[in-house]
């Protein structure tokens, strides 16, 4: 696998306001689990659209994991152009920074929003663009992740394409080992 799309939810899915929260802290850490494992086959690159929250996140990993790892390119195709005019000016400057490290940068509909037509065709995209799909999603919270996973099980019946979930029952287990190594308990 060399190309891999990453996502899940949203920050405010997930209850999430705030870059400092714990909780990034341990999703970022189990993106990096799983990026590591893809990075050690083979994987180039991890596409991402941009949106606030897991998607970011794993923009943060991928920077860190390029230290180790300088093949390793990260996409941004965005869903429409200016994707984050409406958010506050904090996310927006995160936003910003992310895009300015990002080795590449495009948006998949060439026009600001205006259907929900160009979330499903990011998804489409992001499918056919890439070889699997790591996706922060637990099937027991509904959320916006279960669009691009229905995209991605239609590609899957059709062709090889592999699907790869965390769930919260994954960062729970990194919360435990975090705390583990924190605490010192060997």
């Amino acid at each position: 696998m060399k190309v891999l799309t990453v996502s899940g939810y949203k920050s405010h899915e997930l209850g999430v306001f705030k870059q400092d929260d714990k909780a990034v802290e341990y999703i970022k850490k189990a993106i990096e689990k799983s990026l590591i494992g893809y990075l050690e086959e083979g994987l180039e690159w991890v596409i991402i659209s941009g949106q606030m929250g897991v998607e970011l996140w794993a923009a943060d990993v991928v920077f860190e994991l390029q230290l180790q790892y300088p093949e390793l390119k990260l996409a941004i195709l965005t869903p429409f152009l200016n994707q984050e005019s409406k958010w506050n000016e904090k996310n927006q400057e995160y936003y910003e920074f992310i895009l300015s490290q990002a080795d590449f940068v495009d948006s998949i509909s060439k026009r600001e929003y205006d259907s929900p037509l160009q979330f499903k065709q990011k998804n489409q995209f992001l499918v056919d663009k890439s070889d699997g799909l790591l996706l922060l999603y637990d099937e027991e919270k509904d959320g916006t992740p279960k669009f691009l996973l229905e995209t991605a099980r239609k590609k899957q019946q059709l062709t090889p394409y592999m699907i790869s979930t965390i769930n919260f029952l994954d960062l729970q287990s990194v919360v435990e080992e975090e705390t583990m190594k924190n605490n010192d308990f060997w």
